[in-house]
């Protein structure tokens, strides 16, 4: 079934509301096996097959989207399977897309390692009649018809380096450790902080940024081993989910805690020790389960042939989210600041 799925139905679906994400269930694969997982929506019949293949599966983030995912498809009606490879590699991850393509799933939806390798496969999965989209990360010269995005590229870099800042009074050498070195958002974040810090903060400096892959304890050899080679630096990014604890981490080994203030991407519960502590003074994040639901709301729409004029189905629950037709881009809303008085607030 491609593109043939009643829109009408799927409507009606959508118009029974929605609930929010974080209270939403339903089972992931086990960490690191790379099976797939998948779930139906309760109305049965002629559903579509909405398939998300994250960067990697069996680390707290993707599997709190494919949570969400769950949620939405168990609501809206759609059946939902996620896999990923077990290690951040796009070569295995081209295999699962490409095993996605041959099942002749109707949506297919990915979160690239490398939005170059992946755009050939994508092309062929809509040669086959699939709907594409991107979601987490963007391939933005492929032929995705959508980029579901977390928040906006400013926002999500400009609030790394206030929060930053802040911890740091305003001036002093940071540098970033970041995962994938071609992670499309990481690398449009990190432009970001580039330019803002050189803006708003002249008296801030960004002296390196390395690369751990999605290794938390590579991260914290990494952040060791810039700390050693720079003992002046009192600032460290972790910029995705592995690297955030990672250098807050390093600096609880090191004992440099108020010396050396650390901020990053991080999900709540990976980070609360952290921000408990004061090895890290906030995390920047985003509601992860509603970035999941987001995902599979956009698949079921593009499966049923259906653009994203009328959002009406999800801003009842989600009323930050946005269309912007020009780039493409369904963007969930603004990011939000995970502290130690908030982080117990979210179940990932």
């Amino acid at each position: 079934m491609k593109r043939h799925v009643s829109t009408a139905a799927v409507l009606a679906a959508l118009a029974l509301g929605v609930s929010a994400c974080g209270t939403g269930s339903g089972g992931s694969a086990p960490a690191g096996d790379g099976g797939a997982s998948g779930s139906s929506g309760g109305g049965g019949g002629d559903v579509p097959s909405v398939a998300f293949v994250p960067k990697l599966q069996g680390v707290p983030y993707f599997e709190a989207m494919n949570t969400g995912g769950q949620a939405a498809c168990e609501e809206i009606g759609c059946e939902w399977l996620y896999q990923g490879p077990v290690e951040a590699d796009a070569a295995a991850q081209s295999d699962v897309v490409r095993s996605f393509v041959q099942q002749g799933v109707d949506a297919l939806v990915v979160a690239p390692n490398d939005p170059d390798s992946i755009s050939p496969l994508l092309q062929q999965a809509a040669d086959a009649g699939i709907a594409v989209a991107t979601s987490d990360t963007d391939a933005p010269d492929s032929v995705r018809e959508v980029f579901v995005e977390q928040a906006s590229t400013e926002g999500i870099g400009e609030g790394l380096t206030d929060a930053l800042m802040e911890a740091m009074g305003g001036s002093g050498k940071y540098a970033i450790v970041s995962c994938g070195e071609t992670a499309q958002n990481l690398n449009a974040w990190i432009e970001v902080q580039r330019s803002y810090t050189a803006e708003a903060y002249p008296d801030a400096e960004i002296v390196d940024v390395v690369y751990a892959g999605e290794d938390q304890a590579r991260a914290t050899q990494l952040a060791t081993d810039l700390m050693n080679a720079n003992p002046d630096l009192t600032g460290l990014v972790g910029e995705c989910t592995s690297s955030a604890p990672g250098v807050a981490q390093a600096v609880r080994d090191a004992g440099r805690i108020g010396e050396v203030s650390t901020v990053g991407l991080g999900t709540p519960q990976a980070m609360l020790p952290y921000l408990e502590d004061g090895s890290s003074s906030a995390a920047i994040l985003w509601d992860v389960e509603a970035l999941g639901y987001l995902t599979a709301y956009a698949g079921t729409q593009l499966a049923a042939g259906e653009g994203f004029d009328d959002l009406s189905a999800v801003t009842d629950t989600y009323p930050d989210v946005t269309y912007d037709d020009a780039t493409k881009t369904l963007l969930l809303g603004p990011p939000l600041r995970i502290t130690a008085d908030n982080a117990g607030d979210y179940d990932y």
